[in-house]
């Protein structure tokens, strides 16, 4: 049945689909040359060397370590300095980072008791102040319950 997702073999499809070939301009200004030339040779040249480096060294230590009288001992101590001397480094800076706050904190703790005196004072007079003000709003409320209670007070005596 045609319309119905199968598809029926005996209709004709006057349709043609071409697939479009179309190329998509290069670029030939002088700046892309340069550019691919500095990608050769900023970018893939010193990976490809680096890798070189490694594998070489890789074979290397594998000679050496394994051949007939290695000393493995000596070569996991030169592994394990090689290893430790990155964190050595990370955990220097680290540790002049530290002493850095500490000096800067001593510092502003010789600076901040001044400081934090005067602070104190203006806010001890902001609470005088916030006191006064509350003390002000309430007052004509409390002094009209006083006066009702008052008022209640002598009408109930009777």
């Amino acid at each position: 049945m045609p319309g119905r997702g199968i598809p029926n073999r005996s209709v004709r499809s006057y349709a043609k689909i071409n697939p479009m070939n179309a190329k998509l301009p290069q670029s030939v200004h002088e700046s892309y040359k340069r550019h691919r030339r500095e990608m050769m040779t900023q970018v893939i040249l010193p990976i490809a060397l680096t890798a070189l480096l490694m594998i070489g060294l890789i074979v290397l230590i594998n000679i050496a370590t394994f051949r007939d009288n290695g000393d493995v001992a000596r070569w996991a101590a030169v592994s394990t300095i090689w290893i430790v001397i990155p964190i050595m480094i990370g955990m220097t800076i680290f540790l002049a980072i530290l002493i850095g706050i500490i000096y800067l904190l001593s510092r502003l703790l010789n600076i901040t008791p001044t400081y934090t005196g005067i602070a104190q004072g203006y806010v001890r007079k902001a609470a005088v102040y916030i006191k006064r003000g509350a003390d002000a709003v309430v007052k004509p409320v409390i002094q009209l319950k006083g006066f009702l209670a008052t008022i209640e007070a002598f009408f109930k005596r009777e």
